[in-house]
């Protein structure tokens, strides 16, 4: 059986990251995020609701995160869902919540907003993109190179 497991969100983060080291020295970074939906219902009236996710983010990304965004910002995130499960100290009960372990993202606003709360070295953040491999296309059967050039559709 197949399995796949891939989040894609855009929205607004409802918390300053919070970044912290294990032992080791590995950064980790969390923080909320809130997704809006918006949808006219079948009586014509306006509807919105809110998704609150928490999302978790290690090394290199955990530490440019906590940086440059802060509560308010826009960022679009790419990751893997994962099931926590715990014991209550207080009542006993089993308990879970289902949140995001981020792999990649992109800053989605430039920070400079009036009276919001970014600031600082937020306002200069550089456009972080994930990372990705991509191959150039084969040659063509009369053994011409692939065309060179700048024009990349992304």
């Amino acid at each position: 059986m197949a399995n796949f497991n891939k989040v894609i969100l855009a929205g607004n983060m409802t918390r300053d990251p919070e970044l912290r080291y294990t032992p080791k020295g590995t950064a980790i970074a969390k923080f909320g995020l809130a997704v809006n939906r918006k949808w006219t219902g079948e009586d014509g009236q306006s509807r919105e609701e809110v998704t609150f996710v928490d999302i978790d983010c290690f090394g290199k990304q955990a530490e440019v995160i906590s940086q440059y965004l802060r509560k308010g910002r826009s960022i679009l995130i790419e990751g893997r869902l994962k099931l926590d499960q715990w014991d209550d100290k207080q009542t006993g009960q089993k308990r879970s919540k289902l949140g995001v372990v981020l792999e990649s993202f992109s800053f989605l606003d430039s920070g400079n907003r009036e009276g919001g709360a970014a600031g600082g070295p937020a306002a200069a953040a550089p456009a972080a993109r994930p990372a990705r491999s991509v191959a150039p296309p084969p040659a063509d059967a009369a053994g011409d190179e692939p065309p060179q050039g700048d024009d990349v559709p992304f």
